[in-house]
């Protein structure tokens, strides 16, 4: 697996995506969906219909990188709806590793400004 800097911008697309794009096609749908272009920076994240594979595209300096993944058993667990949503690299982690999103939360406690977990809040 790649190792990811905390700092970098990952953008999910919610909506399945046909696996037999390449590049250029889920560059294409970069501009589309996220109003961005994926030569600026940022690693995009594209799920299949049955949740089953990933397909993670970034701009490598020269050139687009592609990183595809196949479970052989479960899904990841994202919803399935249209639009496009930004996590931290540090959530695309756990997604990957097959937590759910939806049920993590980071609350920051105004007094003391220390972060603390909180699950189904």
């Amino acid at each position: 697996m790649i190792r990811l800097v905390p700092d970098c911008r990952v953008y999910l697309f919610l909506g399945p995506t046909d696996m037999r794009r390449g590049f250029l096609r889920l560059a294409q749908m970069v501009e589309e969906e996220f109003g961005n272009s994926a030569v600026d920076g940022g690693l995009y994240v594209f799920f299949s219909r049955r949740r089953d594979r990933v397909k993670l595209l970034w701009w490598d300096e020269d050139g687009y990188s592609l990183l595809y993944k196949r479970l052989e058993a479960g899904t990841f667990r994202v919803e399935e709806k249209e639009g496009s949503e930004e996590i931290t690299a540090v959530d695309l982690d756990l997604l990957l590793k097959g937590m759910s999103l939806h049920r993590i939360r980071v609350r920051k406690k105004a007094r003391s400004g220390v972060f603390s977990k909180c699950v189904d809040c």
